[in-house]
């Protein structure tokens, strides 16, 4: 999945301003974008989260997943330090898209895990796509990153774009009644790691 830079322009946020970049992939259609904070350019071991859109928990604060206190968390950090990188990937319900997400949820209502729920309906339990990041961290021009994630699936697909992963940083955040078990689905299914560095 080749992606091609468009326009960028500046973002203020509750956590700073940002400059975002917008990235589009002429085969699909579908947009990308780059959350920029401070000199990444050229830099060493940039703070860096590579997101998966979630609309219903990135805009929704829904409570049924980890995802939206994710991204807030990592915003967080990013201005601490000042400096850092967010890019932000349109791949919703780890590359279902919405309504199948819905779709998902509803069997999860059920009794269905989140893998469960996936299979139920055809899917494998994780379609997300990174070749995109190839692209985008290019054009930013930065090549070595400490990744703010659980997910060592991720970590891996960044390293065999040729991506250095300098250090993988955890991201435990939006623990809660809702979610506890979603979250023990991804560490016992998928692998994340759940205190652990």
């Amino acid at each position: 999945m080749s992606v091609v830079y468009v326009a960028s322009c500046n973002l203020p946020t509750a956590h700073g301003e940002f400059r975002m970049h917008g990235f589009e992939d002429p085969d699909t259609g579908k947009e990308h974008m780059a959350l920029v904070l401070g000199n990444v350019r050229d830099q060493k071991k940039v703070l860096c989260r590579v997101h998966s859109e979630c609309l219903t928990g990135d805009c929704l604060f829904s409570m049924r997943c980890d995802c939206g206190s994710q991204l807030q968390g990592a915003m967080q950090r990013i201005a601490k330090e000042g400096a850092g990188v967010i890019l932000y990937l349109r791949q919703e319900g780890r590359g279902i898209g919405l309504i199948n997400k819905i779709r998902t949820y509803q069997l999860q209502d059920e009794g269905a895990d989140t893998v469960e729920a996936n299979e139920q309906l055809g899917f494998d339990a994780d379609l997300r796509d990174y070749t995109m990041c190839k692209n985008m961290f290019l054009h930013l021009g930065i090549s070595e990153i400490r990744l703010m994630t659980n997910n060592p699936v991720k970590v891996n697909a960044l390293k065999k774009l040729g991506l250095t992963i300098a250090d993988r940083i955890p991201l435990e955040t939006g623990k809660n009644d809702h979610n506890a078990k979603y979250l023990e689905t991804k560490a016992a299914k998928l692998g994340h790691l759940f205190g652990k560095k």
